[in-house]
């Protein structure tokens, strides 16, 4: 089959939690509701079900994963190029699903969403919730969808996150785990990060503890979002991107001015991001992937974690991924074959950091067609 796009597609909710009885419980021991989860479908669910995919996004990212919400778009998803007939994640063969998370900002609940009981945004009301709280969301929609059991389910960064907590917290319900320039742990150095990120959202004069309206902490969060982008990239990517290159001038200003482009690049990154994303969100997402730890349960043993696992692995980091280093990846794949399970783990040498996962499109498209086209093989025997 031809290589070929989505086309126009359109976002589906689900909501629950209506009743006591159906409020999702959290980790922090709240019974939360209502919520609605955002969602996209692409490709067909068969009759056996046994075609189901879980694409799960990063901090920043969606449920609009691939594809057009209209003709007048200019940009596609997010994985535009590796979801579609053809593709890597092919619809003419999988039904693929993608949400939004509970705490984004992007159609489902999150902090900016409305509190029934007050009429108002929830803002620091909403509850701080964890990766494991997303996926319980999660499930409530694979229900909701009539699906037993997910093929395969991952992503890269915090979407590896979610697919490791899939797999541990629900082993019947998962045949298959791409784990993505990801991690069981978040590592002091990313808690660091993310603790800088949320400190200049919360400095912003206009964050006004979260109460904010229009506008929201713009500057704040577009300095969290350039400190976090630096660390998406490389030392090599940013000296090929940007070199000591000036931007405007052949002189340097001998102001405080933007002289160099990296400069310049990182502001337009922030600029671009405050358009689309929360402050707040950013506050509890970021908060939630700091508590993600697999092993914290089991006395930081990752191979106790993965005892009741029953999913084969792709696990796939990146060179120069200093986000999350290759040696998180290996870490996972020993405390796997502690356990005797079925991983498969390439190391793809890449100079584009972090970022590599939604960059490499080739290399990784190659390692996801052969192992989904695997995994389908064996579940359909």
């Amino acid at each position: 089959m031809a290589k070929g796009n989505i086309g126009i597609v359109a976002w589906q909710e689900l909501s629950f939690g209506q009743t006591e009885e159906d409020a999702l419980l959290l980790d922090c021991g709240r019974k939360f509701g209502p919520v609605t989860l955002r969602y996209e479908t692409y490709g067909t669910l068969n009759a056996l079900k046994n075609n189901a995919i879980l694409i799960l996004h990063a901090l920043s990212g969606d449920a609009h994963v691939a594809g057009f919400h209209s003709e007048k778009d200019r940009k596609p998803g997010w994985w535009h190029e590796m979801v579609g007939p053809g593709q890597p994640f092919d619809t003419d063969k999988y039904f693929i699903v993608c949400s939004n998370i509970i705490g984004g900002c992007s159609g489902s609940t999150g902090p900016g969403s409305i509190n029934p009981a007050t009429g108002q945004s929830y803002n620091m009301d909403f509850p701080v919730i964890t990766i494991a709280d997303m996926v319980r969301a999660q499930k409530r929609l694979m229900e909701h969808l009539g699906i037993k059991r997910w093929l395969a389910l991952g992503g890269g960064s915090m979407g590896g996150m979610q697919a490791l907590e899939w797999a541990v917290s629900f082993p019947d319900c998962v045949a298959g785990v791409l784990a993505i320039a990801t991690t069981s742990r978040l590592s002091p150095q990313g808690i660091a990060f993310n603790w800088v990120g949320r400190e200049a959202i919360m400095s912003d004069p206009l964050w006004q503890n979260g109460d904010y309206d229009d506008p929201q902490p713009e500057k704040g969060l577009s300095i969290a979002r350039m400190l976090g982008h630096i660390t998406y990239l490389s030392d090599e990517s940013m000296y090929r991107k940007f070199g000591r290159r000036l931007q405007a001038s052949d002189k340097y200003t001998f102001d405080f001015s933007r002289d160099f482009a990296v400069e310049s690049y990182l502001q337009y990154q922030g600029t671009q991001f405050v358009e689309r994303f929360d402050a707040n969100s950013y506050l509890y997402i970021t908060r939630a992937m700091d508590y993600f730890d697999l092993s914290a349960k089991y006395g930081g043993d990752l191979a106790k974690a993965f005892t009741e696992v029953k999913a084969k692995f792709l696990v796939v980091s990146f060179s120069s991924d200093w986000l999350f280093p290759p040696y998180h990846s290996r870490d996972m794949v020993k405390a796997l074959l502690q356990n005797r399970i079925d991983v498969t783990y390439c190391d793809v040498q890449s100079s584009y950091g972090h970022d590599a996962f939604l960059l490499e499109v080739e290399t990784l498209g190659r390692l996801i067609t052969d192992y989904l086209a695997n995994l389908y093989a064996e579940v359909s025997k």
